[in-house]
């Protein structure tokens, strides 16, 4: 079918179908869906009007994937089962090629379809597990996501025929190199206008888009709207309106929803201040990327019939999305979410290179809030946890479900000293640690210290042997020996203590006959 001009049939402006593909456009004067069909157009329902991302992505923008240039042509935002959203960003390429750009968090991924083979499946959706590992083009990929969710938004012109409110079942999968893909299928999940998505992980630079052209200015500073609270009147910065779906009141500890940027009380919270150590609003530089705090919360797990608690910042850019930076007993770390999914088993997984071990295996709790987050969180949520490290780093996977949705995040998380983040926060008088951190690096003597050792060794032998012309006693030579070696050993026995220090309170410690 070729492009065509035709009328929107709701409010009879003017309307294109710019691309062959398109069977699907929306009508830039009421919002109405419109479908093509060979003859004729029909109103397939209203969208709601969609707000403007934080990447600054739009319509008409171009970029250069692979050597072959492409226009960006329509969008689709859907709505999570957990109440966050993501945009589907449509490209046209040349030869009537389409690609799919997603948006989420700050995160992209740049898909095509993937042509299956005739008279095959994709794995059933109800037969499909989360952490599942599903073989596709020569590799292997990790199930991340299973969920439903709904057509909430739409511009532009999309190249299948869908209408507003429409559940939409899908599986999301990640590789072990940035690869990425979508499995989509039909009604209630079924095999009916199944398809396959396959592509990776990649920067609006990738793409050849000038991410400071997307934006009218830059400032150096994260922008705030101001609003107010709807329970107590009080003054309330949204510094990531565009995401946040939860706020945690600082004034009268109420939660409230987020819906365009208005806010309605979900519920009042009740609860205690908690002492936060880095106040909500300041802003920290890692790298090149500047965050500001905007969210606050404490969780915590069982063990052993003790409570373990925690405390998680989250940290926003525009540019980069969300960071965690967690404070357990004074030890610091940043997190960040993976472009790769690890491969190994219960025991052991491989990531980046490194060998990480299981430490530990739980369920979080949230028991305090403060600031906004961008799903719809509450006080008692609980995920169940894994954690592996390899220090200073830890994988840390969390598996939730909302609703008819499910899926595991995955981040590494990255050791930071208190005093490292007093410096980039501004802030003073952390708590420091006290024992050993679970991903803290493991001090070392360096080579100098081994060699300054084994040079008074040799210096022994050599006085032994060369100026004592082997005449030298040997209960002397060997006392002489063993207290150049003293402080070798202790600290060989330090660096061992410090380990089984770090294990001391996981059920996998590979020290578990020592204690």
């Amino acid at each position: 079918m070729k492009g065509f001009k035709t009328q929107c049939p709701s409010c009879g402006g003017p309307t294109v179908f710019r691309n062959s593909w398109a069977l699907v456009t929306i009508c830039d004067f009421c919002g109405t869906t419109i479908g093509r069909t060979d003859r004729d157009v029909k109103d397939l329902g209203k969208f709601a009007e969609v707000s403007d991302p934080a990447s600054g992505l739009r319509r008409g923008i171009s970029g250069r994937w692979k050597g072959k240039r492409f226009h960006i042509v329509g969008r689709v935002r859907y709505r999570h089962s957990g109440g966050g959203s993501w945009d589907e960003w449509y490209l046209e390429f040349p030869g009537n090629r389409v690609g799919w750009l997603s948006e989420a968090q700050g995160q992209f991924a740049l898909t095509t379809r993937y042509n299956l083979d005739k008279g095959i499946d994709l794995p059933s959706y109800d037969g499909v597990e989360v952490m599942q590992r599903i073989p596709l083009k020569g590799t292997e990929l990790t199930v991340r996501e299973k969920g439903v969710a709904t057509a909430e938004g739409a511009e532009g012109e999309i190249p299948w025929e869908f209408v507003p409110g429409s559940e939409h079942y899908y599986v999301d999968l990640q590789g072990d190199a940035k690869e990425v893909a979508t499995f989509e299928y039909g009604d209630e999940g079924s095999h009916e206008g199944q398809a396959a998505f396959l592509g990776t992980v990649v920067t609006l630079s990738e793409l050849g888009i000038d991410v400071e052209h997307l934006k009218p200015e830059v400032v150096d500073s994260v922008d705030a709207v101001q609003l107010s609270c709807p329970k107590c009147a009080g003054p309330l910065a949204l510094r990531s309106p565009d995401d946040t779906l939860r706020i945690a009141c600082p004034n009268c500890s109420s939660m409230l929803d987020v819906d365009e940027g208005k806010l309605s009380l979900f519920k009042s919270l009740h609860q205690e201040a908690e002492l936060i150590q880095i106040p909500l609003g300041s802003e920290g530089t890692f790298g090149d990327t500047k965050y500001v705090v905007i969210g606050f919360m404490e969780r915590y797990a069982k063990w052993m019939g003790q409570i373990f608690p925690w405390a998680e910042y989250l940290l926003y850019n525009r540019d980069t999305g969300y960071r965690w930076l967690i404070c357990n007993e004074g030890h610091w770390s940043l997190a960040a979410p993976t472009n790769e999914a690890p491969k190994g088993d219960s025991a052991k997984v491989r990531y980046d290179g490194d060998t990480f071990r299981i430490y530990d295996r739980g369920t979080a709790h949230v028991r305090y809030l403060l600031g906004e987050f961008y799903w719809k969180v509450n006080i008692g949520d609980m995920v169940k946890t894994s954690d592996y490290i390899c220090p200073p780093r830890m994988l840390s996977f969390e598996r939730a479900g909302f609703g008819k949705s499910q899926e595991v995040t995955i981040s590494e998380s990255h050791y930071i000293t208190p005093e490292e983040v007093e410096t980039i926060f501004g802030v003073k008088d952390l708590k420091r640690p006290w024992g050993v951190g679970v991903i803290q690096p493991k001090p070392t003597p360096g080579p100098r210290f081994w060699m300054a050792w084994i040079g008074f060794l040799f210096y022994l032998v050599f006085a032994a042997v060369v100026i004592g012309r082997g005449k030298a006693d040997f209960w002397l030579f060997l006392y002489a020996a063993i207290g150049v070696s003293i402080i070798p050993a202790l600290m060989l026995l330090y660096l061992h203590n410090f380990e089984v220090q770090r294990w001391k309170d996981s059920d996998y410690s590979p020290y578990a006959s020592e204690d």
